[in-house]
């Protein structure tokens, strides 16, 4: 393959980060204490960490999702009170039909698999609208994770602003000024 068409996924993550900056910031707020899950997991929350491992595994010279943090952030991304309440479903439902579809060819759960048959039953998913939507809602969330800042839950430290050799914008926002608390205080403003 002409290395001229490769691109590295640091190159990669770099492009979709331009993308993402025009992502609504609604999806961005957050109301809860910042969780920093850690293992054991529960369902789904396992089964998604295992995803998330999948699409983004940590390599030698790459941070994986498990740097970013990617579970936490979007932990705290579906607890906000804009979340759609169609993706929340739609995310845990996937893990459902994720196991289904293990549990059929292989005769175990998702997280038992090899990373092959990971890669297989990742790939037969892909193939419905539904579940190739389920991969992308979850790739979404776990680029966010790379890009968004630290405030957010993803992202600790700025590892992937680092990773990315991205500075980020200025000013950064703090906990007071976060997306749904400045919502709060434009709607008590235009109410009084």
């Amino acid at each position: 393959m002409d290395s001229n068409i490769l691109l590295s996924r640091r190159k990669f993550i770099q492009y979709l980060t331009v993308a993402l900056s025009s992502y609504p910031l609604s999806s961005l707020a957050t109301n809860r204490k910042l969780k920093q899950p850690s293992q054991p997991y529960k369902e789904p929350w396992l089964t998604l960490s295992k995803v998330q491992e999948h699409l983004f595994p940590s390599e030698p010279d790459s941070i994986g999702s498990e740097d970013i943090n990617a579970l936490g952030y979007l932990q705290n991304m579906m607890d906000t009170p804009d979340f759609p309440i169609d993706e929340k479903a739609l995310i845990i439902n996937g893990v459902t039909w994720l196991d289904d579809l293990a549990n059929q060819h292989y005769a175990k759960k998702f997280i038992l698999l090899d990373v092959d048959e990971k890669e297989k039953i990742l790939r037969r998913i892909e193939n419905s609208n539904a579940g190739s939507r389920w991969l992308s809602l979850l790739l979404t969330y776990l680029l966010q994770a790379i890009v968004s800042d630290p405030v957010y839950g993803g992202n600790p430290g700025g590892i992937g602003w680092k990773w990315l050799e991205h500075e980020p914008g200025f000013p950064r926002p703090i906990e007071s000024k976060k997306y749904f608390k400045l919502k709060q205080k434009r709607t008590r403003t235009i109410k009084a």
